[in-house]
């Protein structure tokens, strides 16, 4: 099944983990569900394989603290601290399967915003060869740049307007 990933930008935090148990993608106006300028993917997870689009766009040395978040939901002072109390969770406690929210530090987005457009292809040809990606048949290079291009003007947008990215993540 894996991972869906969300990739959005938002004033701040407090707006962006508003009603965190629904998609940043679909907005419901009859719920009341917030939209957001959002990113959809899946297996995209912001430490390793969006980490390795920074460093390459970047020319940095990849690590996975690269895109060093912060979890924002669920709060991160109500972790359970013991086996005691993962086990006492509720089968729908979003510190099990999530959703999950983590704001991305200013640098991976200013990198992202940052990238000339002429070496996007060049970069979603690389980033499509990762390791991470091997499980694969064939990667479609074609897709890689469209996900490229819409992470990277995602960041423009975010940085043009003083926000943050964020992601929301939910198994």
């Amino acid at each position: 099944m894996g991972v869906f990933y969300e990739y959005y930008r938002a004033a701040d935090r407090e707006t962006a983990i508003v009603q965190p148990e629904h998609s940043r993608v679909i907005a419901d106006p009859s719920r009341r569900t917030p939209e957001f300028d959002a990113v959809e993917t899946k297996w995209i997870d912001p430490h390793v394989i969006l980490g390795q689009l920074v460093a390459f766009i970047g020319d940095v040395d990849f690590s996975t603290d690269l895109v060093d978040t912060v979890p924002l939901y669920p709060p991160p002072e109500g972790t359970p601290q013991s086996d005691e109390e993962w086990d006492a969770l509720p089968e729908d406690s979003p510190y099990l399967d999530g959703p999950g929210i983590a704001e991305l530090p200013v640098n991976a987005r200013d990198i992202l915003a940052g990238a000339g457009d002429s070496r996007l292809p060049v970069v979603a040809e690389r980033w499509a060869k990762i390791e991470e990606f091997s499980h694969f048949t064939s990667v479609d290079v074609g897709y890689m740049l469209s996900l490229v291009e819409e992470l990277v003007g995602l960041a423009r947008r975010a940085k043009k307007d003083d926000q943050m990215l964020y992601c929301w993540m939910c198994a």
